[in-house]
């Protein structure tokens, strides 16, 4: 236990410190946009293209992790907008967006500092291979369903598009992409690249949570906070769990590798969350609530996940 408070309690503490920051006013509302958008356009993108370049492909783009991880993301889409649907009666659009704020988690500034305070470098390049195929999988997946479902949609095809080219114009892919092509041309950083990009990715953790942290001051729990507990259940529970049924008992994969994609799986809803909602206008406010009431409830899943995986 102390060993996985060691690992979580940095973490947690310096997204409350971003939330204290904000709320007494010691540092502005408004730069937290500021921060998110540096780590997500800048950092993070130097800290996967550097991760890329020294990934060893044969453990880094593992199937039977990979798979696992998105056919749960892909139940968890289709059991949140069922239960949107039957149990608390919303329309079909609202319902693709209630199931897209149960699936997208917080793989980034969430999820990498986790997974490396817990596993650390070792688990690292399953881990990247997670988050590059994340947002390009589940964005245009979404949009794609998002189209067929609401009743004032436009053209597939144009959802489509909508889809990849927000995958292929995203700095964090762009950065992996860069970096795998070094990989393969056996490139290497040296100089003023090397310490540059050093200097990046090295602000990825401080400056996330405690962006994170700020961000979480714009949401307040409202009416729809039963139905953002269920989409806080399937990704803090119901996702990493179907992930390791289907990695271990199913396929075969050693629970020691295993426990690097399970806990990826359960980390809180990313801030997509609300911008996907907001881009088409439905269950804005279940997916504001889902980002601040998986985000607290982690603190506690995450620790019963480390528990049962082993940290």
């Amino acid at each position: 236990m102390f060993s996985v408070l060691n690992v979580i309690a940095p973490v947690f503490v310096l997204i409350g410190l971003g939330y204290l920051a904000v709320r007494i006013r010691f540092y502005p509302r408004a730069g937290v946009g500021g921060l998110i958008a540096y780590v997500n356009n800048f950092a993070t993108p130097c800290l996967l293209f550097r991760a890329m370049i020294d990934v060893d492909f044969s453990t880094a783009f593992n199937p039977a992790i990979i798979g696992p991880y998105y056919v749960g993301a892909v139940s968890v889409l289709a059991l949140g907008a069922l239960a949107a649907l039957k149990l608390f009666r919303r329309r079909p659009g609202e319902a693709v967006s209630v199931g897209f704020s149960a699936m997208f988690t917080n793989t980034v500034l969430v999820g990498i500092p986790i997974m490396q305070r817990a596993y650390g470098d070792e688990a690292m390049p399953i881990v990247y291979s997670i988050i590059g195929l994340h947002a390009p999988i589940l964005m245009t997946l979404s949009m794609f369903i998002m189209e067929l479902a609401r009743r004032d949609g436009g053209k597939v095809s144009t959802a489509l598009f909508q889809g990849l080219k927000k995958s292929l114009t995203n700095p964090i892919l762009i950065g992996i992409a860069l970096g795998l092509a070094a990989n393969l041309l056996g490139l290497e950083l040296s100089g003023v690249a090397d310490d540059v990009t050093l200097l990046l990715a090295g602000t990825v953790m401080p400056v996330a949570l405690f962006g994170l942290g700020g961000a979480l001051n714009e949401y307040k729990l409202g009416e729809t906070w039963v139905q953002a507990l269920m989409t806080s259940a399937m990704q803090l529970i119901v996702h990493p769990a179907i992930a390791w049924v289907l990695m271990v008992p199913v396929l075969g994969v050693d629970p020691h590798m295993a426990r690097y994609g399970v806990l990826l799986a359960a980390m809180p809803a990313g801030i997509n969350v609300y911008i996907f909602a907001t881009f088409y206008n439905r269950a804005t406010d279940v997916a504001a609530n889902t980002i601040l009431l998986s985000t607290v409830l982690s603190l506690f899943t995450i620790t019963g996940w480390l528990l049962l995986l082993g940290a």
